[in-house]
């Protein structure tokens, strides 16, 4: 994923430096900190402090689905912040984080990575994350957005796509790697296009809007 280029070839101090990398939105899984909640009394702490917090029950979702509930933006971005949380929490009783130079995220990966480096703590990082995907499940709401991944092409390939049927590209995680983004029926008919010219790797991706796109308006 690239958010800023840091040669750490360059730097000696950084060569050896561990990183902590936190997902967005899309990397939900029903079951995901299940096993986390049953082996941990510090990750238990947590997940029942965000029911507090919340004023609804997320480990549940988090747990037991249904996926389509696990979803949707108002419960995937604290569902994602939480676990990510809960094994930073883990590892670091662990001591195994006593190495760790970097923390970074995807979307809001980069809040949990804020909360990770201590900028703010859990709960505040929690009321932050309660608000955003707040204001982002409105916006989804008023709009029916998607997004794709495309995997093993070129920019300019994955551009001439994305310019044809109107979406954006949203990120560019990796060289090889750019999703796209917007309304959803547009999506569908690029992911169709990519497919019809041999493009291999095209991948309708399980979010509840069309994130990082211009559909997100109402939301900023």
């Amino acid at each position: 994923m690239v958010y800023g280029a840091v040669n750490l070839s360059l730097n000696p101090l950084l060569i050896m430096a561990t990183a902590l990398l936190y997902a967005g939105q899309g990397a939900q899984k029903v079951g995901m900190g299940k096993s986390l909640y049953e082996a941990s009394s510090i990750a238990r702490g947590l997940y029942d402090e965000a029911n507090t917090l919340l004023g609804w029950d997320l480990a549940n979702i988090s747990f037991e689905g249904p996926e389509e509930e696990l979803t949707q933006t108002k419960v995937c971005q604290p569902a994602l912040f939480i676990h990510g949380m809960a094994l930073h929490a883990i590892l670091s009783e662990q001591g195994k984080l006593n190495d760790v130079s970097l923390a970074l995220g995807l979307s809001l990966g980069e809040l949990t990575a804020y909360c990770a480096a201590g900028v703010y703590d859990f709960a505040t990082g929690l009321r932050i994350v309660a608000e955003r995907d707040a204001l982002m499940q409105e916006a989804c709401e008023q709009t029916s957005g998607g997004m794709a991944a495309i995997i093993g092409e070129s920019r300019e390939a994955v551009g001439e796509l994305w310019a044809e049927f109107d979406v954006e590209a949203a990120n560019f995680n990796a060289p090889g790697q750019i999703i796209i983004s917007g309304e959803k029926t547009k999506v569908a008919s690029a992911v169709d296009a990519g497919k019809a010219r041999g493009m291999k790797r095209v991948i309708p991706l399980k979010v509840a809007g069309a994130y990082h796109s211009r559909l997100m308006e109402p939301a900023r």
